[in-house]
């Protein structure tokens, strides 16, 4: 297994099957908690995490998961690690757990996670398996805080990380619609349209 091989497994997460600009999975949560940069760095590491851990557990056992009770052990296994991550940023981030909600639990049943068990990890090898979650992972967290960016900065002024302001617009009027679920469609269509764009430049 050459090197480039796993770099490709890795580096097709970023745009070619990006979980939200490509697959349209995990769009929810995505939208919601997009509101802040630093919403995005948590929630995107979570994933990341849970992601990976669970595509290497469920690769590791695949060849003695019975097919008929695959999805209920993908679901144990991804619950695991779910739970540590849950239980890990309710002890050191409060506040950050507090603003993430329920959508921190709610990774368990996470479209891109449980997808990724059924069509990848589930027949690849582990070494493969942690390349697509990292790919996936940080294409995830890659628009998240492209997102977080866009809509912290322009719709309140500034950037706020562990309440330090790192950017600040000044006497910026900022619009609230940007902070709030009808900003959460503009910027991600918005992103959508660059894509769009530069792939039909690339194909001319």
């Amino acid at each position: 297994m050459s090197e480039r091989t796993l770099w490709q497994e890795f580096k097709k997460g970023l745009i070619e099957q990006n979980p939200l600009l490509k697959l349209m999975v995990g769009l929810c949560s995505a939208l919601a908690v997009s509101t802040r940069v630093e919403n995005g760095i948590f929630m995107g590491l979570a994933v990341t995490f849970v992601l990976t851990c669970s595509n290497v557990i469920i690769s590791s056992i695949r060849k003695q998961i019975p097919r008929e009770i695959r999805i209920p052990v993908f679901i144990v296994v991804i619950a695991s690690f779910v739970t540590i991550v849950d239980l890990s940023m309710r002890a050191y981030f409060p506040a950050v757990y507090e603003r993430l909600g329920v959508w921190i639990p709610l990774i368990v049943v996470n479209c891109i996670i449980l997808a990724r068990a059924e069509s990848f990890a589930s027949k690849n090898r582990v070494s493969f398996a942690v390349m697509d979650g990292l790919g996936l992972g940080v294409g995830y967290t890659m628009v998240l805080l492209i997102m977080g960016v866009i809509r912290e900065l322009f719709g309140t002024g500034k950037i706020v990380i562990f309440d330090k302001t790192l950017i600040s617009l000044g006497s910026y009027n900022p619009p609230l619609i940007l902070i709030m679920f009808p900003g959460a469609f503009l910027t991600f269509g918005f992103l959508l349209a660059l894509l769009n764009r530069h792939e039909m430049r690339k194909k001319k």
